[in-house]
């Protein structure tokens, strides 16, 4: 496959060439493994639209480090190690940056099956597992290059990659937080620079998780100022406003509901796509409970509809289905609408508050919660 390039993939040659002096790009078009690697290391630069997962990054990187610290680069045998233990491998991996909340779910079979989505036709999968023992190996196919004639063995070099890539993650990370907190500083003072940087932050070219936090920031403290009366008789009614609680994190399987909203119980969706094949799912898993859909997306909000009412047509051209599909789409906030809630947010002052709960909601979101400590 043709390499992918972005800004990371000089800093992944580079690293190739310290070890093997001249054939960085060579053994990055030759290994599977470095194509995968640089595949998923796009989001090492801000502003990528990649989220910023590491569950792959990592299961790779601790079966190499078992690799490395076993000496099997510069000795043979390694067909007859028995294997690294899989909770040796889980709580190395917790103890990585970003790495504190990681399940198993890679290490036993999302790398292998991502792996295989670019490399169809290759004969390695990148981890190696026997169920009976709970041992894994790193495939070392995928570490072993022939250049000019000559193996040459590229873990080292594979350990390097990630580390320089979690190194930049982190940084791009801290940047964050400690902008947040500046905003937070001289909100009060220069409220204009806060409100700039918050508006930054809603396009469509933003990381995934950081529009999500964002959104959650600025819809908690919009609902936050609308209050409702209700009761079981007109003359007992409780006053109550409203809540927004966020109910998972992103990109995670928690049936399709990212908030939920007290006491009205309504359900939203935050997404990058306006696949309706994505909404339906959705709308599926909660079995056509009626949910809000917050899009990353300056396309208008009619457009928004009337693309999904027309996949909708295409996909189950039954009208009473396509009804029901339509009728459980409560809301959709798009980006302009986004910023228009937040122009309300700040006319009630509450424009710190949006900034402080994207500080709080992000160090819950990227597992800092003790990895990182302000200066």
């Amino acid at each position: 496959m043709e390499t992918l390039q972005h800004n990371f993939t000089q800093t992944i040659i580079t690293i190739v060439n310290k070890y093997f002096p001249g054939y960085g790009d060579t053994i990055l078009i030759n290994s599977q493994l470095l194509q995968y690697i640089n595949i998923k290391t796009k989001a090492a630069n801000r502003g990528s639209k990649s989220r910023a997962s590491f569950a792959n990054h990592y299961a790779i990187y601790v079966l190499v480090e078992d690799y490395l610290q076993k000496e099997f680069h510069i000795k043979n045998g390694y067909e007859d190690y028995e294997g690294a233990q899989f909770t040796a491998l889980l709580k190395r991996q917790r103890e990585l940056p970003f790495g504190s909340k990681l399940q198993n779910h890679a290490l036993n079979h999302r790398l292998n099956e991502e792996f295989k989505k670019y490399f169809s036709t290759s004969l390695y999968l990148p981890i190696i597992r026997d169920i009976k023992t709970n041992r894994y190996w790193i495939n070392e196919n995928l570490l072993k290059i022939e250049i000019n004639h000559e193996k040459i063995n590229i873990a080292q070099a594979v350990k390097d990659i990630i580390d320089t890539y979690i190194k930049a993650r982190t940084q791009v990370f801290n940047d964050f937080i400690n902008r947040c907190q500046e905003m937070i500083s001289i909100g009060q003072q220069q409220p204009e620079e806060a409100i700039k940087f918050i508006k930054e932050l809603i396009n469509p070219y933003e990381d995934a998780r950081v529009f999500e936090i964002v959104s959650y920031a600025i819809l908690k403290e919009y609902y936050a100022g609308q209050k409702i009366y209700w009761g079981w008789s007109p003359d007992d009614l409780n006053v109550e406003y409203l809540a927004l609680y966020k109910t998972g994190r992103t990109n995670s399987n928690d049936g399709g509901i990212d908030f939920v909203m007290k006491p009205l119980g309504r359900f939203f969706q935050v997404t990058e796509t306006i696949d309706a094949g994505k909404y339906f799912l959705d709308i599926d898993k909660v079995q056509k409970y009626p949910v809000t859909f917050v899009v990353k997306t300056d396309r208008t909000i009619e457009d928004l509809r009337k693309i999904i009412e027309e996949q909708a047509k295409i996909r189950y051209t039954i009208n009473a289905v396509v009804s029901r599909y339509m009728e459980a789409i409560e809301e959709v906030i798009n980006i302009p609408k986004l910023i228009l809630l937040f122009d309300q947010v700040l006319e009630s002052q509450r424009g710190i508050q949006v900034i402080e709960q994207i500080v709080l909601q992000s160090r819950v979101e990227f597992n800092m919660e003790e990895e990182f400590v302000e200066d």
